[in-house]
């Protein structure tokens, strides 16, 4: 099972306003029908009746932060990037 991101939205004439973000794991695609039934699902279990009027926003997987892998930060020893060169433009007047 993949985890995901929801990010929820109560409307704006609701009794229980509500705003954020909760995880949960599904089998399904990112974005799908079945993968935002089941971040509903985890929403209603979650907040209970309050967020019957709730709408899911956006739906994203979760990204594994350096801190989740192993605890220490990476550092990055490759060299810069060059610079990009600007184009010169030419003006024909």
């Amino acid at each position: 099972m993949q985890t995901y991101v929801a990010h929820y939205q109560s409307p704006a004439a609701s009794d229980a306003r509500g705003l954020g973000l909760f995880e949960f794991e599904s089998d399904a695609r990112a974005g799908s029908k079945a993968n935002i039934h089941d971040a509903r699902l985890k929403m209603l279990e979650l907040f209970g009746k309050d967020a019957v009027s709730w709408s899911i926003v956006k739906v994203e997987k979760k990204k594994a932060s350096q801190a989740e892998v192993d605890g220490q930060m990476m550092l990055d020893f490759r060299p810069p990037k060059p610079e990009r060169k600007r184009a010169v433009r030419k003006e024909y007047w």
